[in-house]
This record gives C-alpha cells, structure tokens and sequence, in this order.
C-alpha cells in the first residue's frame, strides 16, 4: 500500500537534514524472513530501506498478524524510537533480503535536541510517516474485518 503524500527520505527531508541524518548511518542487512523487531520490544533504532520489501503487520491475538504495509527503498522503518517510552507499535519482518541504512535513535534524538532545525524536519517527517501508516492501518483492517471491506471514500 502506497501513499501519495512525500514519506520518502529523499522527498520529505530537506538536503542538509538529509545529509546530516546520513552521517549517523551504518549498512545493515537483514535475510529474508528475518523480524527486524516486535511489537512491544524496545525502539533503540530505525532504518531506512536501500532495497528489498520490508512488511509493517499488527498482533491478532488467535490470527496471524495482519500486514499493515509494505515498505520499500527510500522508506522509514520503525517511527516509535522518538516517542517514550520507546516501544514498538507494530512488528516488521524482511519479506524479501533487505539492505538498509541504520541508524541509532539515541544519537538521532541528540542531534535533534541539539539543532531546532533538524529536529523539526525529522520530527515533521515522522509525524507525516505516522500519518500515512494511520491511514494505511485503518484501510488495510477494516478490508479485513468489515463486512464490506474498507468503503475508502479518498
């Protein structure tokens, strides 16, 4: 599920956030099948996709977890790092082998505190990314759970 409002890094951070954010990252990969995290655990990190799929899904307690969005190249990967108390809101595993860029909150957090400027970029961006995946979460479980499917009105 896609969406039209800028959530990709290259789209949603202005060049200097975006140059100064990319200071803080290191190369990860992950194999496909491999749960970047759960929900419930700790938010010490995020990434952001170079390539492959990454699946954002929600817990049903006695039904397999419901995907909520599929997330590609230029996307965020996991939002609650910036919010306490720090615990992730829904679960995300690599559907295909994934590379990405990673970055550690704490530092992320820091430089944000440090610097109005780019802690509002990041912070606009994150809170747009929330919106979206709002939105994405709402169409995906009411096509799964409401007897006539999601009657999207956008």
């Amino acid at each position: 599920m896609s969406t039209s409002s800028p959530t990709r890094i290259s789209e949603a951070l202005p060049a200097d956030c975006r140059s100064r954010l990319m200071e803080l990252a290191r190369e990860v990969d992950f194999d496909k099948g491999t749960r970047l995290f759960r929900e419930g655990g700790h938010a010490d990190r995020f990434w952001i996709v170079r390539s492959g799929t990454v699946t954002l899904d929600v817990h049903v307690p006695g039904r397999r977890a419901a995907v909520i969005e599929s997330l590609g190249t230029g996307q965020l990967v996991g939002c609650s790092w910036l919010f306490k108390p720090y615990s992730w809101r829904l679960g995300a595993e690599a559907m295909t082998p994934v590379r990405t860029y990673e970055f550690e909150a704490e530092r992320v957090r820091i430089l944000m505190d440090a610097d109005a400027a780019f802690g509002s970029a990041v912070g606009h961006w994150v809170g747009q990314v929330l919106a979206n995946r709002l939105q994405a979460a709402r169409v995906r479980l009411l096509d799964l759970y409401a007897p006539y499917g999601s009657g999207s009105f956008l």
